[in-house]
């Protein structure tokens, strides 16, 4: 039971992985194809229906692209779809999901002294993916379709409101990870429930013989657009879990809205530059404030219970087993030398702010909640303390290892996994 740990934890690296794999490769696409597109010239010679055409160079070859506006006269043979970079990302980002935060509900998905169940915290942050998408095509599809701008104000809007939202109920660090999610499932979405149909209505159109609609080209352009803005925030939040100073404050909804205003600047920037409309510097300016604003804000008080709170709550789940495993006491005294220092509510290391990750390990709770990382960083491995600067002995690996054993040993499967 106890090698569970371990393998879990290489699986959510593997599913990790991939899930950077792909989104490279979906992000990469997705800027190529927009700054191709704004980047396009006329030329005296271009056939029936193209829009315009571009030479690159690349990897010692020339490539010579046109685009159709619509649709070439004929349908080629051989015909390329941009979709699997987006569904390939989308999907192994809800399975890391639901590895890190489902199954790692009582750490990272609330707080210790959340009045919800961890199944009810789940319910919520599958269901709540969903609700932006609904809402967002809705608006697109009415007439606020033909007011690009104020589309995407609205937009704005109801991400900085999901973001309150999820404050409220998660932690910082899943508040941050699940806005990113529910802004990318909207993306991904666009791809699958827009633009992907609208392409095959295009080219369904064509194998008939039909003179397809330029409409549902310039659907799908508004849709790739929006995507395009919100590429930047979306990978942001995907960081943020490493970074305590941008989720572990009671403003971190507001420095997540602040980055989608960046996102906008700095997407405003390349594309004007792009479209050879001239390079709005003045973007720079804007940026640099709005990230000093997020600095500023990142000082805020951590959102965390205090230590009389810790100490005084009832603990439950995982964590009361581990606080009964056999060596508890023992391996609750070396933590609390070798760790909390940097780990604990106001951290006495020269240069640390916030607790790495906001993992907090000042009191018994803390250390029983945070088992399966107490293990795995100082016990299986040497990750923690980092260089061993606190000079924590082979003997108190043993005693952490030997705990967590014992522990997981009284633990139903699933339970192991958390």
């Amino acid at each position: 039971m106890q090698d569970l740990a371990i393998i879990w934890d290489w699986l959510g690296f593997a599913v990790r992985w991939l899930h950077v794999i792909t989104a490279i490769a979906w992000i990469g696409s997705s800027f190529y194809f927009i700054a191709l597109d704004l980047g396009l010239r006329k030329a005296p010679d271009l056939p029936v229906g193209a829009h315009g055409e571009e030479w690159q160079v690349h990897g010692g070859g020339f490539y010579h692209i046109r685009k159709f506006l619509v649709a070439p006269e004929n349908m080629p043979e051989h015909l390329i779809w941009f979709k699997w970079e987006s569904y390939s990302t989308w999907l192994s980002g809800a399975a890391l999901l639901m590895i890190v935060y489902w199954a790692g509900g009582e750490l990272y998905l609330l707080e210790a002294e959340s009045p919800l169940s961890l199944w009810q915290g789940i319910a919520i942050s599958a269901a709540s993916l969903t609700i932006g998408w609904l809402i967002y095509d809705a608006l697109c599809k009415s007439k606020l379709g033909e007011t690009p701008t104020l589309l995407m104000v609205l937009l704005f809007g109801m991400l900085v409101v999901m973001g309150w939202g999820y404050a409220q109920i998660f932690t910082g660090r899943a508040m941050m990870l699940h806005l990113g999610a529910f802004t990318a499932t909207i993306m991904t979405a666009n791809v699958f429930f827009v633009i992907m149909p609208n392409q095959r209505i295009v080219v369904n159109d064509l194998k008939a013989g039909r003179t397809p609609d330029a409409k549902y080209g310039k659907i799908a352009k508004l849709r790739s657009t929006h995507n395009n803005y919100l590429t930047l925030p979306v990978v942001f939040l995907m960081l943020s879990n490493h970074y305590p100073l941008a989720f572990a404050t009671q403003y971190n909804w507001i420095i997540a809205a602040l980055v989608f205003l960046m996102g906008v600047t700095i997407r405003h920037y390349f594309n004007s530059m792009h479209a050879r409309k001239g390079e709005p510097t003045w973007t720079w300016a804007v940026t640099a404030l709005l990230f000093l604003a997020i600095m500023w804000l990142s000082t805020a008080p951590l959102r965390q219970d205090t230590y009389e709170q810790s100490e005084a709550r009832e603990l439950r789940g995982v964590e009361a087993v581990f606080a009964q495993a056999e060596g508890f006491e023992d391996v609750a005294g070396v933590i609390a030398g070798r760790c909390s220092m940097c780990h604990g509510r106001e951290p006495g290391s020269y240069g640390i702010v916030r607790a790495p990750k906001a993992v907090l390990l000042e009191t018994p709770a803390d250390i029983a909640r945070a088992a399966k990382q107490v293990y795995l960083q100082s016990g299986v491995s040497h990750a923690m303390p980092p260089g061993n600067i606190t000079y924590m002995e082979p003997e108190e690996r043993a005693m952490v290892r030997a705990w967590y054993r014992d522990g997981a040993a009284n633990l139903p499967f699933a339970l192991a996994l958390r």
